[in-house]
């Protein structure tokens, strides 16, 4: 079922009665089962009042909810600069550019994670060097990190997997050492805090993502967001062009990575409700936890001490013991009306990366941990819309389909 805006009157033979946000409460009377997607965007806030606004006063594409939505951003974050752009992938781009990495660079990337993250590294000319995820968090290992380290090393780029925040303190220890920066991919962990700190704040830089899908969202859209003054005054030269003082003289080469006042609008008003979409994320883990409790065929994602996740999605991985491979299982509860989505492909095992193209690196190797994840792993329904009924139904389907 594609992303696209929530049906005021719900899906099919669904009566909406209650906010869909409510904290455990059902919120449609089903009248008959429904089809059940991945997630679907929650427009309950302030949206339409705000992207009226710029239709009204003619700024649809520049405009004062883009500093706005910047600010909001920033404040979660606890920091003082932020850069908004049209996408999450453009946001990555943007922070290693500002950054400096260039030609005969590496970047160490977790091994496991959207291709956005090599291709990205790539595209500056440097060169992804991969390091496989831990069993538990899957987020990148700290501890396989400083064998991967080489004189031309020049960042470490996290990614908090799924909503859940990296170990970044031994990850800043070792950058500190080695005198790397680090870029935290935040784009699926808006509002996760590590020991106190909100993540996208923490490391030298950090991307956000605003794609439909996201616990924020703006339909499409990103943010760099930065302590320092210099990276951010790159960014938003980069994101615009490379614009100079004077009109149509640039000394850089730039890029068209503008977000509009009418995405931002709808950011803004998404950016209200960020506590209570976070709630009722984790609400929806809680469930998922109580339902599938003692279930020792099934992996569920587990956080480290000290972190608060979102919970963005709901992943489990199928031990070989639960008997149906993964494709399989997703047929069988597709069949019922419960969609899922496969987790990322490791890098070694994309095919652009396994030297088939002479202008990308041959990233093949063992990273066995990732591997597992990418063909044993998926997620399962996690929109904020979910009911208690929903996801009880959810849980006894993909229960059924062991052997």
């Amino acid at each position: 079922m594609p992303i696209g805006l929530k049906s005021a009157s719900g899906p099919p033979g669904i009566q909406s009665t209650q906010d869909p946000l409510a904290s455990g409460r059902m919120t449609t009377a089903t009248t008959s089962r429904r089809s059940i997607p991945v997630c679907t965007p929650v427009m309950d806030g302030r949206e339409r009042e705000y992207v009226d606004a710029c239709m009204r006063g003619n700024w649809i594409a520049s405009g004062e909810f883009i500093e706005r939505f910047e600010k909001q951003i920033a404040t979660v974050c606890g920091v003082p600069y932020s850069v908004a752009c049209c996408n999450g992938t453009a946001a990555i781009h943007l922070a290693l550019e500002s950054l400096g990495v260039g030609e005969g660079d590496e970047v160490i990337i977790p091994a496991f994670t959207l291709i956005a993250s090599a291709n990205m590294v790539c595209l500056t000319g440097a060169t992804p060097v991969l390091v496989d995820v831990t069993p538990d968090t899957w987020c990148i290992d700290p501890a396989l990190i400083e064998s991967r380290i080489s004189p031309r090393t020049k960042a470490i780029m996290v990614v908090h997997m799924y909503g859940h925040p990296c170990d970044m303190n031994s990850i800043m220890a070792i950058a500190k050492r080695h005198k790397l920066t680090v870029i935290e991919d935040a784009a699926q962990a808006h509002g996760a805090r590590y020991h106190g700190q909100t993540v996208g704040g923490i490391g030298d830089v950090s991307c956000f993502s605003f794609y439909a899908n996201k616990i924020i969202t703006t339909g499409e859209g990103g943010m760099v967001l930065t302590r320092h003054k210099e990276i951010a005054e790159r960014a938003a030269l980069l994101r615009n062009q490379a614009f100079g003082p004077t009109r149509f003289v640039h000394d850089f080469v730039g890029f068209n990575y503008r977000m509009t006042n009418i995405q931002a609008a709808i950011g803004v008003a998404q950016c209200e409700r960020l506590q209570q979409k976070n709630r009722r994320k984790r609400e929806i883990a809680t469930i998922y936890d109580k339902l599938l409790d003692g279930e020792e065929r099934i992996q569920r994602h587990a956080s480290a001490p000290g972190c608060e996740p979102v919970c963005w999605m709901y992943g489990v991985v199928l031990d070989e013991s639960f008997g149906r491979d993964k494709e399989e299982v997703r047929a069988m509860l597709a069949a019922d009306g419960i969609e899922t989505r496969s987790f990322f492909i490791p890098m070694n095992e994309q095919p652009v990366y396994q030297g088939r193209d002479s202008q990308c690196p041959d990233l093949r190797g063992s990273y066995p941990v990732s591997e597992r994840l990418g063909s044993r792993g998926f997620y399962l329904p996690t929109g904020l819309d979910l009911t208690r009924e929903d996801q009880e139904w959810i849980a006894e389907r993909l229960l059924a389909c062991a052997k």
